[in-house]
């Protein structure tokens, strides 16, 4: 018997267009999402689950807590520091980029405009075997 692997995707991000893309991608692939407005309600979650994501999309620029502090807290956590935690973000500058390196994320995508250039990228991500997978500055920057 083949059991099949369901793929929990977690996305948080303050802007309303920025998720609805998201989730359209995401029901393109066939994939289980939950959206979050604030890194706060996306922690809470992680703490009472179910569901579990399988990985995490976090955005950078937010109010209340920004993306750095949201995944600081989830890479001290002992229950969560395990989850891959990939940065979408408009931004590309290289401190960003080694600052979220240095915090522990997995991978770091830069936003797109284009809903294919999203969708290959949500596909590169789910496509990786995260628990094989070594993460280094060579193939932490996504490149399409």
């Amino acid at each position: 018997m083949v059991l099949e692997t369901y793929t929990t995707i977690f996305y948080v991000d303050d802007d309303p267009d920025d998720r609805m893309f998201f989730e359209e991608v995401t029901q393109q692939i066939g994939e289980s999402i939950s959206l979050f407005e604030l890194g706060d309600q996306m922690l809470v979650q992680l703490e009472n689950p179910p569901p579990n994501p399988s990985v995490i999309f976090l955005d950078l620029n937010m109010p209340v807590k920004d993306g750095f502090e949201v995944l600081q807290e989830i890479k001290q956590n002992l229950n969560l520091k395990d989850v891959p935690v990939v940065i979408l973000s408009t931004t590309n500058n290289a401190e960003t980029v080694s600052k979220c390196f240095e915090l522990g994320a997995s991978l770091y995508v830069k936003k797109s405009m284009s809903i294919d250039d999203l969708k290959s990228s949500l596909e590169y991500v789910l496509s990786i075997n995260w628990d094989e997978h070594s993460v280094s500055h060579s193939n932490f920057l996504y490149k399409k």
